[in-house]
């Protein structure tokens, strides 16, 4: 067992052990975004090949193509590598087209504004 220097401490756990790995990157929006880190600053602006973003609407999924993607670090919530060996989904997702889930998007978003004005008209009434 070889003793690690400080500067091999500070490299994993820096982005540099990702590189040319498979990753897993959540925003701040929400997106979860696919792709191969090829490059890196010290802001943890990153640069993806290959990527992809994963849309999940219930039991509906769906991998749009981004191809070579920036990100801007200060949007980066967790970066996490993907296990290329195991299957990355459960068994019961199903996967759609990219018209399809955008659709499930649309009407996922219209029934959430709908909960929510209904919300609003009933706050009149204290069920408390």
């Amino acid at each position: 067992m070889s003793w690690a220097g400080p500067e091999d401490i500070y490299l994993s756990t820096s982005l540099a052990s990702y590189l040319d790995r498979k990753l897993l990157v959540l925003l701040r929006d929400g997106r979860k975004l696919m792709g191969t880190l090829r490059s890196f600053d010290q802001f943890a602006n990153a640069v993806l090949e290959g990527a992809c973003e994963r849309v999940i609407v219930g039991e509906q999924y769906c991998d749009i193509p981004l191809g070579l993607y920036v990100i801007r670090g200060e949007n980066v919530v967790l970066i996490g590598e993907l296990d290329t060996e195991r299957e990355e989904l459960p068994p019961h997702m199903i996967r759609v087209s990219e018209a399809d889930i955008k659709r499930a998007q649309k009407v996922e978003r219209e029934a959430s504004e709908l909960r929510g004005t209904m919300r609003k008209r009933m706050e009149f009434l204290d069920f408390d």
